[in-house]
């Protein structure tokens, strides 16, 4: 395989002023171990159904694009940055989503904007787009500047002299955002463990990869969903359900709060004037739960753990929170160690690892044809620790992000909420979380690493820890 030259390195990181990266020991979080380079088809199988990171050759953290052929498709792993804003940014329309992956999600997901093409989701889009806006973000601040609140207030009440499980308690409060500034009303413990348990069951019980990832089906064939995985879609979908019903009501006698999920119901296609029905709600809805809570809540734990093992940047991220005033949105764009952290664990781990295009005709990629109807791999995971483009890929280092670091690399080789035009709606939401949750945690309590208990890194639909990520929590008042 040969590679092209190393492209050139413009930077990524934008910051108005500097914060001196606190100088220690360089730590190299827990990563997979790649399979063998080659294998059979069936032994792949089994790899992904396991694991899609451990399921992938060590050769992909170093390739620019890598071809692999089974009996039913083609695939291109592209890690080039420039084949990568071919396929995000120049040319979308010729790289939709491949339905075959989506195939997997569809009992949960029903046509939500994250598996539509075409002009469903340019509708869904243009519907969704202005609820998080401009100033709808800072609207809604505070409902997530409350939801933290009650988390400080949740773990202060917990007995501390036992570890806490991080992923339970981010996905707790991921939830607790989700709820408050979708619905205006926050969720109970015992709501918030059946959401996380039923996600993290559906994650277990039908994994991206199933039958119809490699064969094109009709659509009347039945697609072999897991019963386990069609009972948990089912479940959460009945709490939405119930919950988009109330809201409608809401609306219509004119006693709705002006959260998201009303001004999302209450916005019309600009081109045909027409909003979401009660169906298409219920899908978008269960999209803004995947998103917004199981990759939050993956993000937000694995920061933590970064952290809790280098405990300098801790008490960098400690600091500024104690000397800004978290209830102010304005407060949010000052946290610059804070978010120089939160965007370094969204590079070592993207809360969704993989992203898969589909050819609509065919292409020449690095002097190599691509057929039609190929498909074209997108994945954060490896361009995020890619050798050729990043200094110490496998390091912790906040640091890299200032503007003048020389290990500084294209945009298109940071792609945690992908690109172009089918970038995430929330990646703003996302971030606003995300650095305000982590800042506040901090703020009160320091976190602390079990010797025993490293965290084993295992992608299903999300990054999670296929072990829990366990740590020691002291509140910082009581030093």
């Amino acid at each position: 395989m040969k590679d092209a030259d190393h492209p050139s390195k413009p930077g990524v990181g934008e910051r108005a002023a500097e914060v001196a990266a606190p100088a220690q020991t360089p730590f190299e979080p827990p990563k997979p171990r790649s399979r063998a380079d080659r294998v059979s088809l069936w032994q792949y199988l089994r790899l992904f159904r396991a694991d899609l990171l451990s399921a992938q050759p060590s050769r992909l953290y170093r390739a620019w694009m890598a071809e692999f052929r089974t009996p039913f498709f083609r695939s291109f792993l592209v890690n080039q940055p420039e084949l990568v804003a071919r396929v995000l940014k120049q040319e979308p329309e010729d790289f939709p989503k491949s339905d075959r992956i989506t195939e997997g999600l569809r009992p949960l997901l029903g046509n939500s904007v994250f598996v539509t093409n075409g002009a469903m989701w340019k509708r869904q889009r243009r519907i969704i787009d202005p609820a998080f806006e401009g100033g709808r973000l800072k609207d809604t601040y505070p409902a997530m500047h409350a939801a933290a609140q009650a988390l400080v207030t949740r773990l202060h009440e917990r007995d501390l002299t036992q570890p806490v499980e991080m992923e339970e308690m981010a996905s707790h409060v991921a939830a607790d955002v989700i709820f408050r500034t979708l619905f205006s009303m926050p969720i109970t413990h015992h709501l918030a463990r059946d959401v996380f348990q039923r996600f993290r069951s559906y994650q277990q019980a039908q994994p991206i990869l199933n039958l119809a990832a490699f064969v094109r089906l009709p659509r009347w064939v039945p697609r072999f969903h897991t019963r386990d995985a069609k009972q948990n879609a089912t479940h959460l979908r009945q709490l939405i359900q119930q919950l988009t019903e109330q809201r409608m009501a809401e609306i219509a006698s004119g006693t709705a709060p002006d959260d998201l999920a009303t001004k999302i119901m209450t916005t019309t296609d600009p081109e045909t004037g027409e909003g979401f029905s009660a169906d298409e709600m219920v899908d978008q809805v269960a999209i803004f739960f995947l998103a917004g809570h199981e990759t939050s809540a993956a993000a937000l734990s694995w920061a933590l753990y970064l952290l809790a093992c280098s405990p300098k940047w801790q008490e960098a991220v400690a600091a500024e929170a104690a000397a800004a005033d978290l209830s102010d949105f304005a407060a949010i764009s000052r946290l610059r160690a804070t978010r120089d952290v939160f965007r370094e664990t969204l590079r070592l781990y993207p809360p969704v690892p993989m992203m898969v295009r589909e050819t609509t005709r065919a292409k020449r990629f690095r002097n190599r044809e691509v057929p039609k109807r190929s498909q074209i791999v997108l994945s954060p995971w490896h361009l995020h620790r890619h050798e050729r483009l990043w200094g110490r890929p496998d390091v912790f280092d906040p640091g890299r992000w200032q503007s003048d670091k020389a290990n500084a690399c294209p945009q298109e080789a940071f792609i945690p909420f992908s690109a172009g035009p089918r970038v995430c709606t929330g990646a703003g939401f996302a971030m606003v979380e995300g650095v305000m949750l982590l800042a506040m945690i901090l703020r009160h309590f320091r976190v602390e690493a079990i010797e025993d208990r490293v965290p084993v890194p295992q992608a299903h639909l999300t990054v999670r820890s296929k072990n829990g990520i366990w740590l020691r929590l002291t509140p910082r008042d009581a030093t």
